[in-house]
C-alpha cells in the first residue's frame, strides 16, 4: 500500500490525571506535531479499552479519567480543527483487528517483550495470574496503529519496544496477505530527561500511587507546596556545602522546563542553567533559594494550561461533542481499514 502523506497517532491512557511529565515527555512534542501541520491526519485516542487491562476491576477509575485526560489533552493545545480526538472503546473495529493480528504472533515473542515483562512485574494486583487482555496489549497497540494508517507514531522511549511489536506484525501480515498496512515509526522525546521526568520524591518515575506528581490541574497552591518538599540532595545540609544537581530533581525540573526568560525574570543573576548548576555544585546556593525559582518557573507554565482546562471544564457538553465528532473521523477510517484486511485475508463473502 503507498503512502501519500504523513498520518499521525497519538494515544494515552485515562488511568489517571495526567502530571507534568505527561507534559515534557509527550504532550509537547504532540501538540508541535499537531502545529506544524506537516500531515494528511491526525488523531488523538484516549486508550479507555487498554487502560481497563490492568483496571479491570475499577472500571470507574477508567470512566471518570476519560474526561479528565480529554481536558488535559484540550488544555495543553490539542486542536479537535486540527486533531481527531476520540475514545478507543467507540471504535469497535480496533477489537476486530487485534483478534485477526493474534495469529501473526506468538505467546513467546509476548512474554519478551521488554515493556510487558516491565509492567507485570510492577503489578502485584497480577500475583494471581496476568489476564490475557493485559498480555496481548502489544497486539491491540498494533491494531490502533494500523486502523488508521499511521505511519508517525510519537512514543516514549518506554514504548519502542511496543512499536517493534507492531512492525512485525504488519510486516507478518503484509508477507502472508500482501501490501495491506502502513509501516510506522516512532518519534520519540528529544531530552532523554523529558522523556523519565522523575517524582517529585527522587522516585525513577512520576505515579499517581506514590503521591510524587505535579498534576496539570494543580492549584497554584498545590503546586507551591509541591515544590516546596520536593527531594533535593540528601548531602547538601548547609548552603556552603557542594550539591548534586545531576540525580536532584529540582535541577533536573528546572533543566526541562527553565527558559531564558524565566531567568530574566526571576533569577537575573544567574545567564541560565548552567551558572547556576555549576554555583549549586561548588557550594553556596541554598535550596530554598533555588525551589522558589522552580515554582515561579512552574507557575508561569501550568496557569495558561490550568486556565484553559477551566475553561474547557465549564463546559463539558462541549468537550462531548469534540469526542463525539472525533470518534466519528476515526471510525470511518477503522471501517475502510477492516475492509481491507478483510478483502486480503479472504474473509469477503458478500462482496
Amino acid at each position: 500500500m503507498t503512502e501519500s502523506k504523513n498520518i499521525v497517532l497519538t494515544g494515552i491512557r485515562p488511568t489517571g490525571a495526567l502530571h507534568i511529565g505527561h507534559l515534557v515527555g509527550s504532550l509537547y512534542q504532540n501538540v508541535e506535531i499537531q502545529n506544524q501541520g506537516d500531515y494528511e491526519r491526525m488523531y488523538g485516542m484516549i486508550a479507555d479499552a487498554q487502560g481497563l487491562t490492568d483496571n479491570f476491576d475499577n472500571p470507574d477509575k477508567v470512566h471518570e479519567n476519560v474526561m479528565e485526560v480529554a481536558l488535559d489533552m484540550l488544555a495543553v493545545g490539542y486542536d479537535p480543527n486540527k486533531t481527531a480526538l476520540f475514545i478507543q472503546s467507540e471504535v469497535s473495529e480496533l477489537t476486530e483487528l487485534t483478534f485477526y493480528y493474534m495469529n501473526l504472533v506468538t505467546v513467546a515473542r509476548l512474554q519478551r517483550n521488554p515493556t510487558v515483562k516491565t509492567e507485570i512485574l510492577q503489578k502485584e494486583k497480577f500475583n494471581g495470574g496476568v489476564p490475557v487482555g493485559f498480555f496481548t496489549y502489544p497486539v491491540s497497540q498494533a491494531a490502533d496503529i494500523t486502523a488508521f494508517n499511521a505511519n508517525i507514531v510519537p512514543v516514549g522511549e518506554d514504548q519502542l519496544p511496543m512499536l517493534e511489536q507492531t512492525v512485525e506484525i504488519v510486516h507478518k501480515f503484509n508477507s502472508v496477505y500482501g501490501d495491506t498496512l502502513v509501516m510506522p515509526r516512532a518519534v520519540v522525546p528529544k531530552s532523554r530527561i523529558a522523556a523519565r521526568l522523575p517524582g517529585t520524591d527522587g522516585n525513577a518515575k512520576m505515579s499517581k500511587s506514590l503521591n510524587n506528581c505535579i498534576y496539570l490541574k494543580d492549584s497554584a497552591d498545590d503546586v507551591a507546596a509541591k515544590v516546596k518538599t520536593m527531594f533535593t540532595d540528601p548531602n547538601h545540609l548547609r548552603v556552603e556545602d557542594p550539591g548534586n544537581t545531576t540525580e536532584n530533581p529540582v535541577f533536573l525540573y528546572i533543566s526541562v522546563f527553565a527558559k531564558p526568560e524565566h531567568f530574566a525574570a526571576f533569577l537575573p543573576e544567574y545567564s541560565g542553567y548552567d551558572e547556576l548548576a555549576a554555583h549549586y555544585e561548588r557550594g553556596g546556593l541554598g535550596d530554598v533559594k533555588v525551589k522558589k525559582f522552580l515554582n515561579s518557573v512552574l507557575q508561569e507554565t501550568l496557569r495558561p494550561i490550568r486556565e484553559k482546562r477551566e475553561e474547557f471544564a465549564r463546559d463539558i457538553d462541549k468537550v462531548v461533542d469534540i469526542l463525539r465528532e472525533g470518534t466519528k473521523v476515526a471510525r470511518v477510517a477503522a471501517e475502510e481499514t477492516v475492509k481491507r484486511v478483510k478483502h486480503a485475508m479472504k474473509l469477503n463473502y458478500f462482496d
